[in-house]
C-alpha cells in the first residue's frame, strides 16, 4: 500500500470542528445582514475602510467579518477588494426586489432556536421538548413574524406553483388558501389569473399581513378571509383549488388525514388540493437540503415530520382523493403534490 493511499485513509476531526462551530456561520450571517454589509458592497464599497465607514463599524471588525463571509462563499475577495456573489447580490442586498434578509427574524427567532438547544430531549421524546406544543400552539405570535419575514423568500415558489397548476390562467377559479400566512401563494394565483378568487384562512393577526399584501397586489374584492384554526372553522364548499403550503409537516399522519378529509369535502367535483412541502426521497437522507427538514420538525413540533411522497400519497388516498402526482419545483428545494378529488 502506498504512503499516499494510507494518508487518505487517516481519520480527521475536521468535520467535527466544522459542525460544532457552525453556529458561528449563523451569527456571522445575521451580523452581516444587521450591519447591511451586503448592501454596502452592492453600492460599490469594496475596501474594508469603505465598508466599515458605510456600516459604522471598526475596520478590524469589518475585515474579520468580510474575510469570514469570503470563507463562507457569500462574498468574494481579490486584491483586498470585496464583491458580492450572484446569490448575495440577488437575495441579501436590500436594494434587490428579491431581498430575503428579513427572514432572519423568523428563522432565528427563539421559538425556533429553543427547540434545537434541546434536541437530545426531543429525540428521547419523539417530538419537541419545548412547552405549549412548540411552534404549533394556538395563535403563536411567531407566525406573524413568519408572515412578515418570509414573504420575500416565498415570492418565487408562489409564482412557480401558480404557473404549474394553472398554466393557461383562462378560467374561473375559487381558491382556498389554508394557513395562508403572508398570503403570497393565493395572491400569485389571483395575480396571474384575473378570474381567480381567493379565500385565505389563518389566525386573525396573521391575516392582517395577508390582507396588506393582497391590497398591494390590487386584488380588491377578489380576496376574502376566514379567521381561526383550519381544524375548527368551516371552509365552505365548491373550491376548485385548496392550497396547503408548508402546513402538513407540522402534524402526524392521522391529524393530516383528518384535515384532508375536510379539504376533500370542500372541493368541487374535479377540484384539486395543491400541497407544497419538503419531500425527501424514500431513503429519507436525500436530497440533503430537503431531507434535513425533518430535524426542524422534531425539534419544533410535537409530531411533525418531512414526509416522503409515498407517505403523502397514502394520506391523500385515505382521505378520499383519487390520485396524487409529484412535481419538483426547481430551483427551490421544495416539491408540489397535486391531489385530485
Amino acid at each position: 500500500m502506498s504512503s499516499s493511499s494510507t494518508a487518505q485513509q487517516q481519520p480527521s476531526p475536521q468535520l467535527f470542528f466544522q459542525t460544532i462551530n457552525a453556529y458561528q456561520r449563523t451569527e456571522a450571517l445575521k451580523a452581516a445582514i444587521e450591519l447591511e454589509v451586503f448592501t454596502a458592497i452592492g453600492e460599490g464599497n469594496s475596501t474594508v475602510a469603505d465598508i466599515a465607514k458605510r456600516c459604522q463599524t471598526s475596520e478590524k471588525g469589518m475585515r474579520v467579518l468580510c474575510d469570514y463571509l469570503t470563507i463562507m462563499e457569500m462574498v468574494t475577495k481579490q486584491d483586498n477588494h470585496y464583491a458580492l456573489t450572484l446569490d448575495s447580490s440577488v437575495f441579501l442586498d436590500k436594494r434587490s426586489p428579491a431581498y430575503i434578509g428579513g427572514a432572519t427574524e423568523f428563522l432565528s427567532s427563539p421559538m425556533l432556536t429553543e427547540g434545537t438547544h434541546r434536541i437530545a430531549d426531543a429525540v428521547r421524546k419523539g417530538g419537541t421538548a419545548m412547552e405549549n406544543d412548540g411552534t404549533i400552539g394556538p395563535e403563536n405570535p411567531v407566525w406573524v413574524k413568519f408572515a412578515r419575514g418570509m414573504a420575500g423568500l416565498m415570492a418565487m415558489p408562489a409564482q412557480l406553483m401558480a404557473k404549474l397548476v394553472d398554466p393557461n390562467a383562462d378560467r374561473k377559479l375559487k381558491i382556498l388558501d389554508i394557513a395562508a400566512g403572508h398570503g403570497l401563494f393565493g395572491i400569485a394565483f389571483a395575480t396571474q389569473n384575473q378570474q381567480a378568487e381567493v379565500t385565505a384562512l389563518d389566525w386573525k393577526p396573521v391575516l392582517e399581513v395577508a390582507k396588506e399584501n393582497a391590497q398591494k397586489a390590487g386584488l380588491g374584492d377578489r380576496y376574502h378571509t376566514i379567521e381561526g384554526s383550519a381544524f375548527d372553522v368551516e371552509f365552505g364548499s365548491g373550491y376548485d383549488l385548496v392550497l396547503l403550503t408548508n402546513f402538513l409537516h407540522h402534524f402526524d399522519s392521522t391529524t393530516c388525514e383528518t384535515l384532508l378529509r375536510k379539504v376533500h369535502a370542500a372541493l368541487a367535483d374535479g377540484g384539486r388540493a395543491v400541497t407544497l412541502e419538503f419531500v425527501p426521497n424514500e431513503d429519507r437522507v436525500t436530497p440533503p437540503d430537503t431531507a434535513q427538514f425533518s430535524m426542524m420538525m422534531l425539534a419544533g413540533t410535537p409530531s411533525g415530520d418531512a414526509y416522503t411522497f409515498s407517505e403523502l400519497e397514502r394520506m391523500f388516498a385515505n382521505a378520499g382523493f383519487s390520485r396524487s402526482t409529484f412535481h419538483p419545483l426547481p430551483p427551490t428545494i421544495q416539491q408540489v403534490i397535486i391531489s385530485e378529488k
